[in-house]
């Protein structure tokens, strides 16, 4: 119970179809398992609504809404959604990205890093913004932003690399600008994971078969020789938003088994 009477929003708490579970649901689910009143968002309404169906098999408090967070009446929509159900927001998890298009400096279109950025960066900063006023009123809050590895290592992915670090800047930005209202922003930066939206779009992209992709995979992975799941992203993010990480915030926190280690 490590979130006991706190309620909040998962944004990107559906998922990719695939084998796996994806960053979001699993953060949602143990959020909902460790006592927390969950709202649930997703521009994919079906799938959110099957993660609320998880919770609700485990006897988990949860709720629903759609929503695109490039779109500040969206992102307005849920906050005020969390504060209508349950009076407050004690914490928001950012999880949504893309990557599709991505290209070298040299063959990146116009078009793919408007998308890119628009979808990881300026998502985030409108889904920030429409909580904070709550949590400053409330003097208290926890917001965990999902980067990526790729903001600091090596990568292909040019736009996907800036929109990351981006992330990582907005979360410190936003990190000293509510520190004194007690507000407490965090970035979590996954390395290698085996969720459906990693695996999946390898897959259909290289036309290659599933376990060859998480074999080339592992091979790249130092701890154990072996990719990271959604569980580990959703135990990192519990923990920041617990009161244990109280005193925690401005932190860019690795999540990758040793990778970013590797490379330096």
């Amino acid at each position: 119970m490590r979130l006991a009477g706190k309620a909040g929003i998962v944004v990107g708490a559906g998922q990719t179809p695939g084998e796996t579970i994806g960053n979001g649901r699993a953060a949602a689910i143990l959020f909902a398992r460790e006592g927390a009143k969950v709202l649930l968002v997703d521009r994919d309404l079906a799938s959110a609504k099957e993660t609320a169906g998880m919770i609700e098999a485990e006897g988990g408090t949860v709720a629903c809404a759609e929503g695109d967070w490039t779109r500040a009446a969206d992102c307005k929509a849920y906050a005020d959604a969390c504060v209508e159900a349950w009076g407050r927001i004690d914490f928001l998890q950012n999880n949504v990205g893309i990557g599709a298009g991505d290209a070298s400096p040299e063959r990146l279109t116009e078009e793919v890093f408007d998308r890119i950025l628009q979808v990881n960066l300026k998502g985030c900063l409108l889904s920030c913004q429409a909580v904070v006023p709550v949590m400053r009123q409330q003097q208290s809050g926890s917001i965990v932003n999902i980067s990526s590895l790729a903001a600091v290592a090596s990568t292909p992915l040019t736009a996907y690399k800036i929109s990351k670090l981006g992330m990582n800047a907005l979360g410190q930005s936003l990190a000293m600008s509510n520190a004194r209202h007690g507000i407490r922003v965090n970035t979590i930066m996954p390395g290698l994971m085996d969720t459906p939206m990693a695996i999946e779009g390898i897959v259909q992209e290289r036309g290659l078969p599933r376990e060859q992709v998480r074999e080339q995979r592992n091979r790249q992975v130092p701890l154990r020789g072996k990719m990271g799941t959604g569980w580990d992203v959703g135990y990192a993010s519990l923990f920041l938003h617990s009161d244990e990480a109280g005193f925690i915030t401005g932190a860019v926190l690795p999540v990758d088994g040793g990778q970013g280690a590797r490379v330096g």
